[in-house]
């Protein structure tokens, strides 16, 4: 209850602040505009309010919660072995009948066809026509002028000495490891051939 009025006091406190500044502001707003030659008097600064500090909430203590209660074990049921079927006798399907076999009939042969003659056409004579005589333009003779040669600059070329490489190392020879032996594996055992299925057998339809 004390926290609760002392905010609602400091929120009525910052209210009034609120609307003091906004009401100064205006009114500072309406003398610059009417008389900006006369010198304003200097607004006092107001105390900063000393809100008070947050309640300490004390620590809750956890509830302990009551233990799961153990669920006994129900016995398995035991179930009724399945019932035996007894093989019933395959039925004896009749013959496929015989389908005889029908004569292929005899086709007429095919006629034969004339061969035509090829007409001959006649290909037109095409007259030759003598080719015109290009005469040869003389090809003019550019002088080509003399490039002087131009000595090329002995550029020494430093000795690098040869780097000394360390020798090799020598690899030790590793011994040869014997094979070992390995026993003989035991033959597998294979699982029993499962029973007759217990489900029943659709008879068949004659």
């Amino acid at each position: 209850m004390g926290s609760k009025k002392t905010t609602s006091s400091s929120l009525a406190f910052l209210m009034a602040l609120l609307l003091s500044c906004s009401t100064m502001s205006s009114a500072a707003r309406y003398l610059e505009e009417t008389k900006p030659a006369e010198e304003y008097p200097t607004a006092p600064e107001l105390p900063k309010p000393e809100l008070p500090p947050h309640p300490t909430v004390p620590e809750l203590p956890k509830p302990e919660l009551p233990p799961h209660p153990t669920v006994p074990e129900l016995p398995k049921p035991e179930l009724a072995p399945h019932p035996t079927v007894p093989e019933l006798p395959k039925p004896e399907l009749p013959p496929h009948p015989t389908v005889p076999e029908h004569p292929k009939p005899e086709l007429p042969p095919h006629p034969a066809v004339p061969e035509l003659p090829k007409p001959e056409l006649p290909h037109p004579a095409v007259p030759e026509l003598p080719h015109p005589a290009v005469p040869e333009v003389p090809k003019p003779e550019l002088p080509h002028p003399a490039v002087p040669e131009v000595p090329k600059p002995e550029v020494p070329h430093p000795e690098v000495p040869k780097p000394e490489l360390p020798p090799h190392p020598t690899v030790p020879e590793v011994p040869e490891v014997p094979k070992q032996e390995l026993p003989p594996l035991p033959e597998p055992e294979l699982p029993p051939k499962p029973e007759e299925s217990h489900y029943p057998v659709p008879e068949a339809k004659p």
